[in-house]
């Protein structure tokens, strides 16, 4: 008989315990499925937000690296440059997400990312700051739509089991690409400098542009759009109705239509802060799959920013404690996305709509904020901006409570009970349908009721 069902046995395997939570209630098509999906989105997600944050972050590199002398940049023209930059992806993100209900994704996406891998490339010939304005601004305009659009696509092909910790991995691509944009340029400063007459910060430059378009050519043959809309060549007929399946079991929406020794130091030496946030944003995804509670794996790692905010904030003398600091600084980066993505599964226009806005959100308030309270004149100390993150972590907390709360309240309404009862239950219903994870096995046979 054909292996095309869903649901099997419920046997516990190993993969259940070490990924999915429920790969044991899952039949060898379905997990064939997933295969791909893994393969097709993951691989051209994590690819693409690579070269995102490698082209976003190499001005950071290249203003370290010379770009500064060459273009006189004596003010705060580097503060200017991002904000253009964050300007132009603020206003795309709600657009963006709007379009790719009329237009392939697959599509969009393609001509988005070899947009903004030209405009990079186009950056080793700028002459001036005016120039590096506007190709900041266009690289931050055709970056935009991908973030958004991968989450939003995320939500669409994977179960509540399986999506935190593949966001999680997609989004550990951003402090990896990151980290490699100063390990790059490292080695272009010491081997490409001077050849042909071009600046080691120029190099940099021509190698994203050039990495990032063959990236932005593969996304068009081998991002699967939604399952709705699909008609990617790797996946049968068969697969196309398994995933329709999957997605209506869960509830989501169709679509309503388809160098020198410190200019290696100052490249490489941040890295660390981005291989640490890298590696907990992928532990926190983990765990919110594993145990089933998306808010309590926001607040710690909030929780934990904290710490290192709250010294930076206060500005020790103490060198080692700042490097601490710095360096565990990312670990408050949380599966925000996915619980968000959850939380707005049964509407396709709402989890659009959101998906968009944190994205724009983030980046609308980033385009004039740094201006405000991380100017370069107030380095290194920078008296307003960290004791502000601090309180922003505070203010996250109390955010993400009220969320909770929320969700918590919205649950009891649909199951018919008070909702003004207090809201201090978990995320995770038990009267949810479905296969137990490992976890919940576990938890209910310590209680004596499984």
């Amino acid at each position: 008989m054909a292996d095309t069902g869903i649901a099997k046995p419920n046997r516990v395997s190993f993969r259940s315990w070490i990924w999915d939570a429920d790969s044991h209630t899952k039949s060898k098509a379905e997990l064939r499925l997933l295969l791909k999906l893994d393969l097709s989105i993951l691989v051209i997600g994590c690819l693409g937000f690579f070269m995102k944050f490698l082209d976003q972050t190499n001005l950071m590199n290249a203003y370290v690296s010379g770009m500064k002398e060459d273009l006189q940049m004596n003010g705060n023209e580097y503060t200017y440059a991002m904000t253009m930059y964050t300007i132009a992806y603020a206003i795309m993100q709600v657009p963006s997400t709007l379009i790719v209900q009329k237009v392939r994704p697959a599509l969009w996406l393609a001509i988005m990312e070899v947009g903004w891998g030209v405009w990079t490339f186009a950056q080793a010939g700028i002459t001036n700051s005016n120039q590096l304005y506007a190709f900041r601004f266009l690289v931050g305009l055709f970056e935009s739509s991908f973030s958004p659009v991968l989450v939003y696509l995320i939500g669409g092909w994977y179960t509540k089991t399986e999506m935190a910790k593949r966001t999680a991995i997609f989004m550990m691509t951003a402090p990896i690409g990151t980290a490699f944009s100063g390990y790059l340029q490292a080695a272009v400063y010491t081997n490409l400098d001077g050849v042909n007459g071009l600046a080691g910060w120029r190099w940099l430059y021509i190698i994203c542009g050039i990495m990032t378009v063959p990236v932005g050519i593969a996304t068009f043959f081998f991002l699967p759009d939604t399952p709705y809309t699909t008609t990617a060549w790797f996946l049968t007929e068969e697969e196309r109705a398994l995933a329709l399946e999957r997605v209506r079991k869960q509830g989501t929406a169709p679509l309503e239509s388809s160098a020198s020794g410190i200019v290696v130091q100052s490249n490489v030496i941040p890295t660390g802060t981005w291989i640490i946030s890298g590696f907990a944003t992928v532990l926190w995804g983990y765990l919110s799959d594993y145990t089933g509670s998306r808010f309590l794996f926001v607040v710690i790692p909030l929780a934990l920013g904290l710490v290192s905010n709250g010294i930076l904030a206060v500005w020790p003398a103490g060198n080692a404690v700042k490097m601490f600091a710095f360096l565990f600084i990312g670990v408050q980066l949380m599966p925000d996305f996915a619980w968000a993505m959850e939380v707005c599964r049964e509407d396709n226009e709402e989890r659009a709509i959101v998906a968009s806005s944190m994205n724009g959100m983030t980046y609308a308030v980033v385009a004039w904020l740094p201006i405000l309270i991380f100017p370069q004149t107030m380095a290194p100390d920078f008296r307003y901006g960290f004791p502000t993150s601090f309180a922003l972590v505070i203010a996250s907390i109390i955010a993400a409570v009220g969320v909770q709360y929320l969700v918590v309240r919205e649950k009891k309404k649909k199951r018919g009970e008070v909702s003004e009862g207090n809201a201090s239950q978990g995320d995770e219903e038990s009267s949810e349908k479905g296969a137990k994870s490992p976890v919940a096995d576990f938890k209910a046979v310590e209680a004596g009721t499984d």
